[in-house]
């Protein structure tokens, strides 16, 4: 039996370097050699025990490019030597909600390192219609952040934003800078971002924002302020905090839409001014993954330079000091993203 190397999350703040089984492929699948991955903020939630405890021992791990290993009889287009990507959610392919291409509803969908193992490891295996090639000539660390670009992407989509919506973002991590830089794209104006750190309030204002508040006691007033009174268009949760879903109602205009991104405990909720939102019609959206075509959108939009992506690239670790890199992460407010090198193209 073939063996790769791995790091298993077998308790909360604990990740061992352990030899496992290598997976092994069917007709439909497609073996790949995993070359970068992403720490996002669900591993670090995974990693605290806040999230998917109960599927532990797990690999974790989803941003992640590499390189087809071996593919199985029947996925002719991808062959080994190809680099690609991936979509990390696994629909059955034949209930109500995948037949309706709402794959992130299906019960018994599987996501690649989050319920099933994933990509802190030598190698994972997906079927083959979920696997995307890559041009050859975007860098691992650039592919690597397919994924959480295509969280954005997805948002973006639910939300329904648009031309010179005024939209806010509340969190100026990983994901509230991507939202900026997506907003951008879409065409919005202004884009105003919240953040405790004024580091990160200078990095969002560096990739688009057009006001960056690190003084809570000021976002109303700036909102309002740059919005003629009115309030946002659009806020977007990027945090997880259920007083931040609140603030985010307060807000938005009448009319506005508040979009549900961060991820809270499964038993939080927040408090939703009910008369205030059927008087005002306002509105709310969920959105958690890219998935579909969010990933080849989020691919060429990538591959054609459209995302600032340097603050996400600088900080890399080789997967032996996994955990080294997990503790250091949220110290480290100037690396909005840590990679693992798993592999080398």
């Amino acid at each position: 039996m073939k063996t790769m190397q791995a790091a298993v999350l077998v308790a909360p703040h604990k990740l061992e370097l352990r030899e496992v089984p290598r997976p092994q492929i069917g007709p439909d699948e497609v073996l790949i050699r995993v070359t970068r991955t992403g720490i996002c903020g669900t591993d670090l939630h995974m990693f605290h025990g806040h999230y998917a405890a109960d599927d532990l021992p797990i690999i974790p791990g989803h941003e992640f490019c590499g390189i087809v290993e071996e593919a199985g009889a029947n996925q002719r287009h991808l062959t080994p030597g190809k680099v690609v990507v991936a979509d990390i959610n696994i629909g059955c392919g034949h209930c109500y909600w995948c037949r309706r291409n709402e794959v992130l509803n299906c019960p018994e969908m599987a996501q690649l390192g989050i319920t099933r193992d994933g990509a802190f490891a030598e190698f994972v295996a997906l079927p083959g219609r979920l696997v995307i090639p890559a041009p050859n000539d975007i860098s691992p660390e650039i592919l690597a952040l397919t994924e959480p670009v295509a969280c954005v992407v997805r948002a973006a989509r639910k939300a329904q934003a648009g031309i010179a919506q005024s939209v806010v973002v509340l969190g100026a991590g990983p994901v509230g800078n991507l939202h900026v830089q997506m907003m951008r794209l879409m065409g919005a104006a202004p884009i105003i971002v919240a953040d405790l750190s004024a580091e990160r309030c200078t990095m969002a204002l560096d990739v688009g924002a057009d006001a960056a508040i690190s003084d809570n006691a000021q976002l109303k007033a700036t909102v309002l302020e740059l919005t003629c009174g009115r309030g946002a268009d659009l806020v977007i949760e990027s945090v997880g905090h259920p007083a931040l879903y609140a603030t985010a109602f307060d807000l938005i205009r009448k009319g506005g839409h508040v979009a549900f991104f961060g991820l809270t405990g499964p038993d939080e909720v927040a408090p939703v001014p009910i008369l205030r939102t059927i008087l005002e019609e306002n509105g709310l959206k969920g959105s958690v993954a890219g998935m579909g075509q969010d990933m080849h959108d989020a691919l060429a939009l990538l591959a054609h330079g459209r995302f600032r992506t340097e603050a996400f690239t600088t900080a890399s670790y080789p997967l032996a000091r996994i955990q080294e890199a997990f503790e250091t992460l949220a110290e480290r407010s100037a690396d909005l993203k840590t990679q693992i090198v798993i592999a080398q193209n």
